[in-house]
């Protein structure tokens, strides 16, 4: 069998850290053990029955079973103008301030190669969502990284970057509530972030993927909620999180017009738009009754009140996140680095979790635990990293 050699691009494509992390999971759990796996980010709960109702309903329209339109529905973009409407008192133009993505993961990838040309600066959030990573390879452009530290509520400081990288600099990706640190923004700092945005010619993307995960009564923010946010960026938010859909593959990016014009486009040439079922699906989640959100939210916040207190009381000196279903994490003193530790709790305590460096090298000294499994497991988890006595 003859044997292709790839191409120089793929050959560029950043390594999948999480692939050996992977690999040394399963090993594990060939060998008979239970493992916990808290190393993840996909959703554990089933999507809401009413969605999938009106899923299987959709299905059977058989004016879905043709192409659907290339740039999406007008119905489900009408559906999350009133849902920004309805939530975040934005208003969204749904013809030219929508682009039907899909998942987030998609519209993250694509937005570099939208904008950028080969050599141009992005500036990137470290510790960050290693996608960000993959979309600027594609483009052939640079990353100046942001680092995200706790003295700093783990927000960018503009100031401390490079003025020349600033200079350069065309596009940024921000991410609250924050994959992997559970950080979320200020009015504040997203009023900054549009000054910061405009002065120096740079387009903001936000991921808003755990924008529906908000803990203490806290609703988190939309970037688009700032004043003069749509002048200077687009927001992409999924609906992997918010209604337990990730295998479903649909987002959407909202915003700047002439960012989405340019999303459409570079769509056009690659997809003829999602199933128009899922649409129709989408479009009932974002207009029906949010209650599954609410609940939802509820249960995260359970999940992380018995964990973080658990984890304290053996010691561990732990913060609560104040968003997302991620807890950041300080590895022991006594670890060199943050594999070295998630390699220790897999092997004695087949507890998985995933080791900070792989979000970047200012996520080294940190481990990331995902909220996804019972209270009881957690509680268990807990209870096996007692046991190793290293606190």
């Amino acid at each position: 069998m003859k044997n292709y050699e790839q191409s120089h691009l793929l050959k560029s494509l950043p390594k999948q850290f999480f692939a050996s992390l992977v690999a040394k999971v399963n090993k594990i759990v060939e060998q008979g053990h239970d493992v916990i796996n808290l190393g993840q980010g996909n959703p554990d709960q089933p999507t809401p029955d009413h969605i999938v109702k009106a899923m299987q309903k959709a299905v059977e329209n058989s004016a879905y079973h043709k192409y659907s339109p290339f740039r999406g529905q007008l119905f489900l973009k009408e559906a999350v103008a009133a849902f920004y409407k309805r939530e975040y008192g934005v208003e969204i133009e749904p013809e030219t301030e929508v682009a039907i993505l899909f998942g987030g993961k998609a519209g993250l990838v694509e937005v570099p190669q939208c904008l950028l040309n080969p050599g141009d600066i992005v500036l990137v959030p470290d510790p960050g969502y290693p996608d960000y990573w993959s979309g600027v390879e594609l483009a052939r452009a640079k990353m100046e990284m942001m680092p995200l530290i706790s003295e700093n509520q783990f927000l960018p400081d503009y100031h401390s970057l490079s003025k020349e990288a600033v200079k350069q600099a065309k596009l940024m990706f921000l991410n609250y509530p924050n994959n992997p640190t559970g950080a979320t923004a200020t009015k504040e700092f997203f009023e900054e972030t549009v000054k910061f945005a405009g002065e120096n010619d740079i387009c903001v993307v936000h991921d808003f993927a755990y924008g529906a995960i908000g803990f203490d009564g806290k609703q988190p923010m939309s970037f688009l909620q700032t004043k003069g946010a749509k002048e200077v960026g687009i927001e992409i938010y999924t609906f992997s999180k918010s209604f337990n859909m990730a295998g479903w593959r649909i987002a959407f990016a909202v915003g700047n017009p002439s960012v989405i014009e340019a999303l459409n486009l570079l769509q056009d040439h690659l997809y003829v738009s999602v199933f128009s079922a899922i649409q129709e699906a989408a479009a009932h989640a974002l207009l029906s009754s949010q209650s599954c959100v609410e609940e939802l939210n509820v249960l995260y916040e359970s999940r992380r009140n018995v964990f973080i207190k658990a984890l304290a009381e053996i010691g561990w000196d732990v913060t609560a996140p104040a968003g997302s279903f991620f807890a950041w994490l300080r590895v022991p003193s006594q670890f060199e680095s943050s594999e070295a530790f998630a390699d220790y709790l897999l092997e004695r305590a087949h507890v998985v979790v995933a080791p900070g460096i792989g979000f970047g090298e200012h996520g080294e000294g940190y481990v990331r635990i995902g909220l996804l499994t019972s209270e009881e497991r957690l509680a268990e988890a807990a209870e096996r990293i007692k046991a190793l006595n290293l606190f």
